[in-house]
This record gives structure tokens, sequence and C-alpha cells, in this order.
């Protein structure tokens, strides 16, 4: 689910064969929580605040603060077009953003109670997908938020805010809340290993899009 290996749902055998056929009709073997859309950072212009950038301070590097975050679990959904967890690296004022784009400390407040027995943590392709310390929030008692900030290469991403349970587990739906309606993207993979194999072997891969998958 939009290119995170993490929550990658894996051995699942074929429940039948017809031919060379194999077909797979499972529900909850094969179901994911639908999560919530992404939010957004586009830097793409490192000067100009915009609807994800509040404010714009030049230090040693740019710093970039984003507008508050609310937490949104037990709000209803609503519509926001994103990238589904990737990222595009991209300086408007460069002619080759590849080598040209820039590092920005990026700024982040989430507006939720402090959450005593798990860590948050931001959560984006934009670092496959890592936990780390860098990734960490911590909550400040005066703003009555959890606060961060992340060096983000120029550009455009996505990323969600995620809690960390002690044994390391990650819940993406906590802070974000799961809709039904939320617009992911799917790849999948199949792989084959027949009697005279060492190791499997990818024979089949494809993708689609949920609202796709509802409309079928």
């Amino acid at each position: 689910q939009n290119s995170n290996l993490k929550t990658a749902i894996t051995n699942l055998k074929p429940q039948f064969t017809i031919g060379n056929m194999y077909t797979y009709k499972y529900d909850q073997e094969a179901s994911f929580w639908g999560g919530n859309e992404y939010w957004n950072v586009d830097n793409k212009d490192l000067r100009n605040a915009n609807s994800s950038v509040a404010k714009i301070e030049l230090l040693e590097i740019y710093n970039h603060y984003l507008f508050v975050h609310p937490y949104r679990a037990l709000r209803p959904y609503t519509y926001n077009p994103d990238i589904n967890g990737n990222f595009a690296v991209r300086n408007f004022d460069a002619n080759n953003s590849d080598i040209e784009a820039e590092y920005i400390w990026t700024h982040f407040r989430l507006k939720v109670q402090e959450i005593y027995d798990k860590e948050v943590h931001l959560f984006g392709n934009f670092n496959n997908y890592q936990i780390n310390e860098s990734t960490k929030l911590n909550f400040d008692p005066e703003l009555l938020a959890y606060t961060g900030k992340q060096l983000i290469k120029q550009g455009f991403q996505n990323f969600k805010y995620v809690t960390v349970s002690k044994d390391g587990t990650i819940d993406e739906g906590e802070i974000c809340g799961n809709f039904d309606t939320t617009e992911n993207e799917y790849i999948v993979l199949v792989y084959y290993r027949s009697p005279s194999d060492m190791t499997e072997r990818i024979i089949g891969i494809g993708s689609a899009n949920s609202k796709d998958i509802r409309s079928n």
C-alpha cells in the first residue's frame, strides 16, 4: 500500500488454480486499513509561504514552519489530494532540480493531547518510511502540542503522523484516522518457486488504485 513495504501483506497462497491461472479471492487476509489522505509539504519555492508553509526564516539554511496540524481520527473524512505518501524533488528557481534542490529544516507541530505510552513520529516515503530519532516528535507542555523538525529535500512531500508502541508497532490511524473512502495505491508482486529452483522468482506485477477497485 502506497509503496510502504513495512505494511506489506505477504505469503498469500492462491486459493485455487485453473490451468495457468492463479485465483486469489481473500477478504480479511488481503485487507489493509484505509488510513487517511497524507498532509503535504510544498517547499518548491524557498522564499514564499503557501498553503502548507506558514512562516520562513533564513538562518544557516532556510527554515520552514508549517501550519499547525490537528488531530483527525475523530473528524469526518475530508478529501485532500495527495501523492500517496511519496515525494518529488523540485526547485522552482533551478535549471536542474536533481543537483540544485536545497535541503530545508522543516518544523512540524501537531495539536493533540500527550500520548503517554507511545511515541509520535513523522511517516512517509521521504525517508523510505523509516522510524528513528530524527522522525520523533516531542510533546511541548507550553504549546500543548507535539513538535519536531526534519531536514527535507526541496520539492513536494507527503507525510502523516503515526504512533509507535514500545514493541515497535506502528499505528497509522491513531492520529490521522481510518476511512474507507481514502484513496490509496496498491502494488501486487507474484512470486513463484518451481521444484527445481533454489529461490523464488517474480513472475507477475500489477498495480491498482482503490477508486478502481471499488468501482469494480
